[in-house]
């Protein structure tokens, strides 16, 4: 029989995926996979039902539809400061995963470099691989999560032909720093190299921490391709509604690439999707106040129950040290948990390059009746890791 191809040998499935059908299973409460159990804007819900009845039900303009660019395009030149012009910057995805693929296909040749921070999202590596491009893994260490200068330099005189970053951060919860992202910049300048943002979790960062649009940075508008989704910030994750803005000859790359990847996001959904990219800023600011109630919630049960972990500056993940219960492998005590303790995470190794084992995620964009039901069953972890197996 005929062999299966190599790429598809380097790397798995998704770990994040697969814990959330193990929670299906054990009937935990699933804080591994990043999607709220909370419904969308009551706005939103309207004009999709109005949608359902009126259309449009046939393709958009491969690329996005003229009013859901238009909208996207206020929405971001708005908040980022930039000029976003909604023929020429805009490419409309399936999802930022989609926008994601299709950039660095849109700029990397087999055999490329490109950089990715560790830990990092684990599409990344994945992604990389299916370009034919080479990852170099730079560290940003634990608990704070910062970059060594030397190594991202020496990163850089690899001669990449990207970056990918990933701010604010998942699975860190890590916003860089405009001191942080200006030295990237400046090497992104000295080495020709293209920077692909995520900057999905761009509207959920705690003060003081801000948030600053990498392509906002000088002269960074031209070299940077800023992916990013309606999902996280308007909890509609199965929408499956993503973007691309880039300068026009990225963005004419993409299109090209995209329309074969996907021919185009779905047209109802893009027409509902309007309703909300015309919110005021009251809506961002309680989107925040909202995610800020959740986190010093889960922060007080994860307190309750004796649990190390590292702040969050942003996003909605939590990362949890559980070097005390002398796991071998983070995979199978995030299963065992899941089961005996009824609360799923995703094994930190799962985003390292590095050998991390001690490590795991969690994630409070849940209902608040949920994440106190998920602390009281943790409140019960160490006693029931006392009697599990010496090899969970």
């Amino acid at each position: 029989m005929p062999d299966i191809s190599e790429r598809t040998k380097i790397f798995s499935e998704s770990v994040i995926r697969r814990m959330t059908r193990v929670a299906n299973e054990a009937g935990a409460v699933n804080l591994s996979q990043g999607f709220p159990d909370f419904d969308p804007p009551r706005e939103l819900s309207a004009a999709l039902s109005v949608v359902a009845l009126k259309g449009p039900h046939q393709y958009a303009v491969t690329w996005g539809a003229l009013n859901f660019r238009e909208a996207l395009a206020r929405k971001h030149s708005h908040f980022s400061g930039l000029d976003i012009d909604p023929q020429a910057h805009i490419v409309v995805t399936c999802g930022s995963t989609e926008a994601m693929m299709a950039a660095l296909m849109s700029v990397t040749n087999p055999g490329d470099k490109v950089i990715v921070f560790s830990p990092f999202y684990e599409n990344y590596g994945a992604d990389a691989i299916l370009t034919g491009a080479v990852p170099i893994y730079v560290p940003l260490v634990p608990p704070a999560f910062d970059f060594d200068r030397k190594a991202l330099r020496a990163a850089f005189e690899q001669r990449p032909k990207a970056l990918v970053l990933c701010n604010p951060g998942n699975p860190t919860g890590k916003v860089f720093s405009r001191a942080e992202l200006l030295e990237i910049a400046a090497l992104a300048e000295e080495f020709d190299t293209w920077v692909v943002t995520d900057e999905v979790y761009e509207h959920i960062v705690y003060p003081p921490f801000k948030h600053t649009y990498f392509a906002s940075l000088p002269g960074m508008f031209e070299r940077t391709i800023t992916c990013s989704s309606l999902s996280k910030t308007y909890s509609i994750t199965g929408w499956r509604l993503g973007y691309i803005i880039a300068p026009s000859r990225a963005i004419e790359a993409a299109r090209k690439v995209h329309d074969f990847l996907t021919v185009g996001a779905a047209a109802p959904l893009q027409e509902a999707a309007v309703a909300a990219l015309l919110f005021p800023d009251k809506y961002y600011e309680d989107l925040l106040a909202l995610y800020q109630r959740k986190k010093d919630l889960f922060l007080g049960l994860l307190d309750a129950a004796g649990l190390k972990y590292t702040t969050p500056q942003g996003a909605y993940y939590v990362m949890v040290d559980i070097s005390e219960f002398k796991a071998e492998s983070d995979v199978e005590f995030c299963e065992w948990m899941a089961r005996a303790v009824g609360v799923a995470a995703v094994p930190g190794s799962s985003f390292f390059k590095e050998d991390i084992r001690h490590l795991i995620r969690f994630h409070f964009a849940k209902k608040e009746e949920t994440l106190r039901e998920a602390g009281k069953r943790l409140l019960k972890l160490r006693e029931l890791a006392a009697l599990r197996p010496k090899k969970i």
